[in-house]
């Protein structure tokens, strides 16, 4: 297939210019969200044909393997190590765009190595599913059909793996398009798999249809890897541009950070059926936002890696600088809406099929508690990157997410007797906010590219259009209560963004004046 670029010849990340980014950024902001689109489908499709019983429960449980997989290698471990390893070998190549020695060597000291090990992952996990899952979800109704499902799952881990690497390549070498397609070939494969099986296969179908998407992820991003890459060298090499150690800190930290799901899914097990999959729809539903606006920090995460590496500080700190205050916007007015019009979305987007009101309450009364991470959950995903830029990563992420899940740990723990799964949430929105504030405190000084002081100020601003959409929602949501979901979700939407944006140009205008009178 052809390489889905940005349309020019793709940029030395080094030197990219404003106008690539923009094109770059909208290309594969249009992708994901392409992507995430297909997955509300998947998740509704899930909703309608099984509900949220012990079936989604078991099938959500054995789902754990490909959600941590994809995060660590995806988006995670893959991403932070390998992003800046091919921008070291390109860089010392002068920035060529294709089949250079030193390209060759980074995929010769790590590719074979890497895959070898994922398979033998793989096979752990068909070997030890029955003891994976009471570990993850002791006192399960349906273990029998959990255990089915995790060993079906099982071949992701080096599918999903392999799919990581060649994103990482692909990026570091400006083709963003075939990347940011990854997950839309994801949700294609699985869609497809429980259109066809679920009749016969029930869930065990949909979890067949993850390893079948997780095959379209490598076959999506195939050609343009082997025209700008190539195939990885037959003999293994040292290369001193990479250390497969540096895989390390980076690992604990991604692992660290799944583990949340863990705590969430461990202590809901023994709650009613249907309480792990009342989680899983709120966070998947609440995260859209964040999905969306990162992709474009993943477009700039090989410029930031560049600037890092030349030295350019100033470069890399406005940089980052950038993309926290424009997620973390996006965070606060996704937190305003959601709080506000949770039970319109969730009742849009799930309620039918096997899916009842009572479906709907519970998922909203999580989703409007979980909202309150999403703020912490932007800072942790874009503020690891600084520490993950250098050639020898950090283990002060690692350090930061450890305090974060024991505080969510022992915070769940104690909340989800009183609240159930509202507790669960809560912690979870707590610990990862504590997470985002050690980092953001760890890096002042250490970090050529930390933001400085100012930004978060700014960002600390942004609280006051967010309680003014919350106050508004707050005086919209019972006039709406009583309007057909799409409609009340569309009205809700547009006077949430237009009541966030008409503040923050308030702000912006009475700054300007008063440096005008000033």
């Amino acid at each position: 297939m052809a390489p889905l670029t940005t349309g020019t010849t793709p940029a030395a990340p080094g030197t990219a210019t404003n106008r690539f980014l923009v094109r770059a950024g909208a290309l594969s902001a249009g992708l994901v969200a392409l992507g995430s689109l297909l997955g509300l489908v998947r998740d509704l499709l899930v909703a309608a044909l099984f509900g949220a019983s012990g079936d989604t429960d078991a099938f959500l449980v054995a789902w754990t393997v490909p959600e941590t997989v994809s995060p660590l290698l995806v988006e995670g471990t893959m991403a932070l190590v390998m992003v800046p390893a091919f921008g070291r070998a390109l860089a010392a190549a002068g920035d060529a765009r294709r089949h250079h020695p030193a390209v060759d060597d980074v995929v010769a000291a790590t590719f074979a190595r890497i895959v070898a090990v994922l398979i033998v992952v793989g096979g752990l996990v068909v070997a030890f599913a029955p003891w994976l899952v009471d570990a993850l979800a002791p006192g399960l109704a349906h273990r029998d059909v959990a255990v089915d499902c995790m060993r079906l799952v099982s071949v992701t881990v080096p599918l999903i793996g392999v799919a990581g690497y060649m994103s990482a390549a692909l990026r570091s070498h400006g083709h963003f398009g075939p990347p940011a397609a990854i997950y839309l070939a994801y949700n294609v494969g699985i869609i497809g798999s429980i259109g066809l099986g679920h009749s016969a296969f029930g869930v065990r179908g949909a979890a067949a249809g993850l390893s079948v998407g997780a095959a379209f992820m490598v076959l999506v991003q195939l050609g343009p890897y082997l025209r700008h890459v190539g195939l990885p060298p037959l003999a293994w090499r040292r290369s001193g541009l990479v250390a497969l150690g540096a895989f390390v800190p980076v690992g604990g930290y991604t692992l660290l950070r799944q583990a949340q799901v863990f705590v969430e899914r461990y202590l809901a097990a023994p709650l009613e059926p249907g309480t792990i999959s009342h989680l899983n729809y709120a966070q998947k539903v609440a995260q859209v936002p964040l999905t969306l606006s990162a992709m474009a920090a993943a477009v700039t995460f090989p410029i930031l890696a560049r600037s890092v590496a030349a030295g350019r500080r100033d470069e890399a700190r406005r940089r980052m600088e950038t993309d926290l205050l424009v997620i973390g916007a996006v965070a606060l007015l996704a937190t305003a809406f959601l709080a506000t019009f949770a039970p319109a979305v969730v009742a849009l987007l799930f309620q039918r099929g096997e899916f009842g009101p009572e479906d709907t309450a519970a998922t909203a009364a999580i989703m409007r508690v979980y909202v309150l991470g999403l703020l912490g959950q932007a800072m942790v995903d874009l503020l690891c990157r600084s520490y993950f830029t250098r050639e020898r990563p950090s283990w002060l992420p690692a350090a930061a997410m450890t305090a974060g899940l024991l505080a969510t740990a022992v915070l769940a723990a104690w909340l989800v007797r009183p609240w159930g799964a509202a507790g669960i949430a809560l912690a979870n929105a707590a610990g990862i906010t504590l997470t985002g504030v050690l980092l953001a405190g760890s890096a002042r000084g250490r970090l050529p590219s930390a933001p400085g002081r100012a930004v978060y100020a700014r960002l600390a601003l942004l609280l006051v259009p967010t309680a003014a959409t919350v106050a508004a929602g707050a005086l919209l949501r019972e006039p709406l209560a009583g309007w057909p979901p799409p409609v009340a979700v569309a009205v809700g939407g547009v006077a949430s963004v237009a009541i966030f944006a008409g503040v923050v140009a308030a702000g912006w205008w009475l700054t300007r004046a008063r440096r005008g009178v000033a």
